[in-house]
């Protein structure tokens, strides 16, 4: 069954209510944010005010995860539904197999206007987002420069658009990723010699798990910037946390512009991140792990009148593949074939609901992550190394617990949930990797770098 024929399978399925307004999405996307890198999540050394009132009218999920904290395979799962493995994004710089339809195809199936702005990294710029009709939105590669003209982008499509169709506007903003220039274009990430003296006192405290580095299969170990010093840390969390900054002014405006269109009482508002960020823990900077700075992300979804307001979720284990399901559900439109996300919705609207055991993440094209309720486990193919961690007691994931004997029940169970989870996945052959282009003529080799790699 071709893609085409996915998408009329589904349209022939909808049952539309009568006389029923479909909502709007306004689907926010950011790339490298921590789940606590809000100040409404709780954290003192960032203000993020506009995220803050996004929060206080809406839903935040405390237990939000990637499904892999890369950016190509994460964003082929919010736009698919699936787990990488099944998009054939299993790294950076590969197309979603054309045998899945995303969010622009499958929503303009269904009578939407879907438009797309920012990052797309599927690969390739906007343009090559099939089924989306492209914003241009700026330099691409940097987001100090490019989140602003997306912004303004999305602000003009939102308070000029006419016509009686309901949209799906993608804002896919890239701050706070701007922090890997660090790494890409320094030897050192911050200078020895803080240039700031005036920051000396003012510089965030370090996480609990700075030295901390539990025992890890092959692929996660060197992987750190160990040799830092604690004044070093403490002025790359300082820089962060001004890049996220950065981004809620932007967000700022994009909510300013859908109240000022008329359309945020029917305008379902998401705003999520495809992957966290090292920040310091475990001597991390950037992604590619398991542990919590990298795989988990903020969740939060808001239209007043729908979904409840102010209320932290710390319960529910959510996805990335449960954003598909749930703007369909809203829709009043089928979920894609194989979608492995579920609606968000009983959860938004505070009702009972029979929830999920489990969620898993990849990393590393052969790691898989089991997180439960109370633990964490992750395995890598031919590695005898695991590991186990109790998120209850140990949230910063210090210990690794794979070997004490008082655990062997509790990793039995992690295993056998593996084993279904995979037995339970279609996956296919990885698409084909997208070499970068070669640079133009004066153009820094840097700037190719930075644009294509991350």
């Amino acid at each position: 069954m071709t893609r085409r024929d996915l998408l009329k399978c589904g349209a022939a399925g909808m049952i539309p209510a009568p006389g029923a307004k479909p909502p709007n999405f306004l689907f926010l996307l950011c790339d490298q944010l921590n789940l606590d890198g809000l100040s409404a999540h709780g954290n003192p050394n960032v203000r993020t005010p506009n995220l803050d009132r996004l929060a206080a009218r809406g839903v935040s999920f405390m237990e939000s995860h990637s499904t892999n904290p890369v950016c190509s395979p994460a964003r082929s799962s919010l736009f698919t539904g699936r787990m990488p493995v099944e998009t054939g994004v299993i790294t950076n710089s590969r197309a979603i197999d054309d045998g899945i339809p995303n969010t622009g195809e499958w929503f303009r199936e269904h009578g939407y206007e879907t438009m797309y702005c920012g990052k797309w990294h599927l690969p390739g710029p906007p343009e090559h987002a099939r089924g989306f009709t492209a914003i241009p939105g700026g330099r691409p590669g940097e987001g100090c420069l490019m989140d602003p003209w997306n912004s303004l982008a999305c602000e003009t499509y939102l308070r000029n658009r006419s016509g009686s169709q309901p949209f799906v506007l993608v804002s896919s903003l890239l701050e706070p990723h701007d922090i890997c220039f660090w790494s890409i274009q320094h030897k050192e990430l911050v200078p020895p010699e803080l240039p700031f003296p005036s920051l000396a006192g003012k510089l965030p405290a370090l996480p609990p798990n700075n030295k901390s580095r539990p025992k890890a299969p092959k692929a996660l170990e060197n992987v750190s910037w160990k040799l830092f010093s604690d004044d070093q840390w403490r002025y790359y969390l300082y820089c962060y946390y001004r890049q996220v900054e950065m981004l809620d002014g932007e967000v700022g405006r994009l909510l300013n512009a859908l109240e000022a269109s008329g359309e945020a009482g029917n305008t379902i508002v998401i705003f999520t991140a495809d992957h966290g960020e090292g920040a310091g823990r475990h001597s991390h900077v950037q992604k590619w792990y398991p542990y919590e700075e990298a795989v988990k992300v903020p969740m939060i979804v808001s239209c007043p009148g729908r979904i409840e307001q102010g209320l932290r979720d710390g319960k529910h284990l959510v996805s990335g593949v449960d954003v598909m399901s749930t703007m369909c559900d809203y829709a009043g439109i089928p979920a894609p074939p194989d979608a492995r996300g579920r609606s968000l919705r009983p959860l938004l609207e505070n009702k009972a609901a029979a929830w999920r055991e489990f969620v898993a993440a990849e990393v590393r094209i052969t790691g898989r992550v089991i997180r439960t309720a109370d633990f964490k486990y992750v395995n890598f193919e031919n590695d005898p190394v695991e590991q186990l961690f109790d998120m209850k007691n140990d949230p910063w994931e210090m210990k690794n617990l794979y070997e004490d004997p008082k655990y062997a029940d509790v990793m039995a169970q992690h295993r056998k949930l593996l084993r279904q989870w995979n037995a339970s996945l279609k996956p296919t052959t990885p698409t084909p990797e997208a070499l970068p282009p070669r640079p133009a003529a004066g153009q820094r080799p840097r700037d190719r770098k930075a644009q294509t790699q991350f």
